[in-house]
């Protein structure tokens, strides 16, 4: 070949290699995405490395169901179930098979929601992704169905449940066939519920409409994303309907956790670490039962029970005022006992330390007592009460549900937690925490810390009595071990929703009345001022109220329980934590059920 033509084959194919090395970044320039909230735009790799949240402004860029679950299931595990479902039209509505297959063909999805198992950091689970480019979401039957089956299945195989949600409710070519899938998708719920299964909800942006009002607000854990718009009826909705400018931020993942619909707003980049600790936490069997034999809480557990726990069951079962005292019977304790007489605490003294700023609150002991705490919010009915902090934690690698009132330390914290008084959501939101419990086999821990619920008018409106009466005649019965332990003030009934446990203890300088001393002396003398009278006649101090059989422990204070003795008055704690729990395991969750109501039967 003449060197001139070789020359010009050459120069073509440079130029044509040239041309076509330019066009991917054409074509990426092409791609970019831009940021509805900013401005703006990020190619398809940065988005993917930062999890689709705009790294300039922070936005939450929509995500496709099968990217969703590349981001949280464990790479290789994930099985698809019902991936191809066939069409349906109950309506016979005019186009809108053709609306379903220009869906297939822009999604590459059968329907709006993709459904199988995975795992996710070792754990296996059912989860279930809505995905928001097929008909925005909508549920019709295909997606009522793929629900249905995927609980149905994972009820059968004794799996846990994720659906993230993302829809825009009801989907209308399908009219009242739509709608009943609410109830079918919720009755799958309940039962994988009744089987005692953990179902998490993560809601995202948006959920709304039937979806909202059926599975999506079902789970025993409820996370969104943050911003995620969350309600029944839409903004535009409402804002058409009753004709009123609708408030910034209204229904949106913020507003609904302050408003107790969900418990926790988690970052995406968290999701999986924070879904993966909820399934750990929920993945044992036996629970408290198995503590004995797998946790080394005692150091003769994997041997026979020690003759100091043999005489707490056998306390627990003859149950009378002397024999409750036999948990204090050991050398440890009755020198604690002594340690306390002979320094005989002045119940002014007892008074002022309780109410002392500085003091140690339950969130001290969360921190140094459990691991893995998730704070989990809200009573599902109203809002959530700061006063009141709750969620899961693990003791001695064993899952627990801790609760405790919390008063704050600085100024800034003890008015937002409102002095550690209570409104009635307070209280339901640690009810539900402890039905939670219950459900999942978790011991109860306590920490009571109270002047007393609170006598705002806004509480009597949403029903405080109601509230607190419900706690005491739900905890009555439940089949896990609850232990109270109070710590500061342990006031009036506000106190005792708290304390209906099958053992109540008390730190040296805490006290436990009926009422203030101040309410007491108004009462009984029409004068607060002989607050300092009262308190000598009340009998409030811990060291009072053992020798009435009120209380099982005393928790000894050789300092004031303040931050530079955490520690100590902490390990002393959990010393007495491991033998009354390790005793728990001794009794069928009958026992301990029966063992608290006898407690009380007898005072």
């Amino acid at each position: 070949m003449p060197i001139n033509a070789f020359r010009k084959i050459f120069d073509k194919s440079t130029q044509t290699e040239s041309k076509e090395s330019k066009e991917p970044k054409e074509s990426k320039e092409v791609e970019k995405r831009p940021c509805k909230k900013c401005g703006a735009a990020f190619s398809a790799q940065e988005l993917k490395d930062n999890f689709y949240i705009c790294p300039k402004c922070g936005y939450y860029f929509r995500v496709h169901a099968r990217r969703r679950i590349d981001m949280i299931i464990d790479e290789g595990t994930f099985e698809e179930w019902d991936a191809e479902m066939a069409e349906v039209n109950p309506l016979a509505y005019p186009e809108y098979e053709e609306k379903l297959q220009a869906a297939r063909e822009k999604t590459s999805l059968n329907e709006a929601i993709v459904t199988g198992c995975g795992e996710i950091n070792g754990f296996k689970t059912v989860i279930m992704v809505c995905d928001c480019r097929f008909l925005m979401g909508s549920m019709g039957y295909n997606v009522g169905e793929k629900v249905a089956r995927g609980v149905e299945r994972a009820t059968e195989q004794r799996l846990p449940v994720i659906i993230y949600a993302a829809s825009g409710g009801a989907r209308m070519q399908e009219g009242i066939v739509s709608l009943m899938q609410m109830a079918k998708t919720s009755a799958a719920i309940k039962n994988h519920s009744d089987a005692g299964l953990l179902y998490i909800s993560v809601l995202t942006d948006p959920t709304t409409g039937g979806v909202t009002a059926s599975f999506a607000m079902l789970g025993d854990i409820i996370l969104s994303e943050p911003g995620a718009l969350i309600g029944f009826a839409g903004p535009r909705v409402i804002e058409q309907t009753i004709r009123q400018k609708l408030p910034e931020g209204f229904q949106r993942a913020e507003f609904q956790q302050k408003h107790g619909f969900v418990d926790s707003v988690v970052e995406r980049k968290d999701q999986k670490e924070v879904l993966g600790l909820l399934l750990r936490l929920h993945c044992q069997d036996g629970g408290w039962q198995t503590w004995s034999e797998e946790n080394n809480l005692h150091p003769a557990a994997s041997e026979s029970l020690p003759e100091t726990v043999r005489r707490q069951i056998e306390s627990w079962r003859d149950n009378s005022p002397k024999s409750r005292k036999a948990p204090f019977s050991g050398t440890m304790r009755q020198k604690t006992l002594n340690k306390i007489a002979k320094r005989h605490t002045d119940p002014l003294e007892a008074v002022h330390q309780a109410r002392k700023t500085g003091r140690l609150v339950a969130s001290d002991y969360i921190r140094f007592l459990f691991k893995d705490f998730i704070e989990l919010h809200g009573d599902r009915y109203f809002g959530d009460d700061a006063a009141v902090i709750g969620g899961i934690a693990t003791y001695c690698g064993v899952p627990v549900t801790v609760i405790g009132q919390d008063r704050g330390k600085s100024v800034e914290e003890t008015v937002g937690r409102n002095f550690g008084m209570a409104q009635p959501e307070g209280y339901r939101k640690s009810l539900r925490l402890m039905k939670q419990a219950e459900k999942f086999n978790r011991p109860i821990i306590c920490f009571v810390d109270t002047p007393g619920a609170y006598p705002g008018m806004e509480a009597e409106e949403r029903g405080q009595g109601e509230a607190i009466a419900r706690n005491l005649y739900e905890m009555s019965t439940m089949k896990v071990p609850i232990l109270s332990i109070i710590i500061g003030q342990g006031g009036s009934g506000g106190a005792l929703a708290l304390a209906v446990a099958n053992e109540v203890w008390m730190l040296e300088n805490a006290t436990y009345s009926i009422l203030s001393p101040e309410g007491f002396a108004s009462i009984i003398w029409k004068d607060a001022s002989r607050a300092d009278e009262a308190v000598k006649l009340m009998k409030v101090t811990a060291q009072e109220l053992y020798e009435l059989g009120i209380i099982e422990r005393i928790i000894c204070e050789d300092e004031p329980a303040e931050e530079k003795s955490l520690e100590e008055i902490s390990k002393i704690i959990d010393k007495h934590m491991r033998e009354f729990f390790h005793a728990c395991a001794a009794k069928t969750p009958e026992e301990i059920a029966d063992q608290r109501q006898k407690r009380f039967r007898q005072m």
